[in-house]
C-alpha cells in the first residue's frame, strides 16, 4: 500500500523534473481543494506556491516537504 503522502510528493518532484511553469490542481472528491504551481528562476530558485482555493490564500514553499503536508492536510 502506497502513502498518500508519497503518492502527493511523486506529483510535486513530477512537476519539478519537467521544467518551466508548471500547475498542477489537488483534488478531494472531485473538487479542487488546491492549485499548485513550480517555478525554478534564477533569482529565487525553485519554488513552489499553493493556492488554497477554500480559503482563497496562496502560500510559497521552497521544501517540497513542506508543501506536500500542507497538501495532505487540505486532502485528508
Amino acid at each position: 500500500m502506497e502513502s498518500h503522502l508519497v503518492r502527493i510528493i511523486n506529483r510535486l518532484e513530477l512537476m519539478a523534473t519537467d521544467g518551466g511553469n508548471l500547475k498542477r490542481n489537488f483534488e478531494r472528491d472531485g473538487v479542487v481543494v488546491a492549485e499548485v504551481s513550480f517555478s525554478n528562476d534564477a533569482e529565487n530558485g525553485p519554488v513552489f506556491t499553493l493556492r488554497d482555493v477554500n480559503a482563497r490564500e496562496t502560500y510559497s514553499f521552497d521544501s517540497i516537504d513542506l508543501i506536500a503536508m500542507e497538501i495532505y492536510d487540505l486532502l485528508y
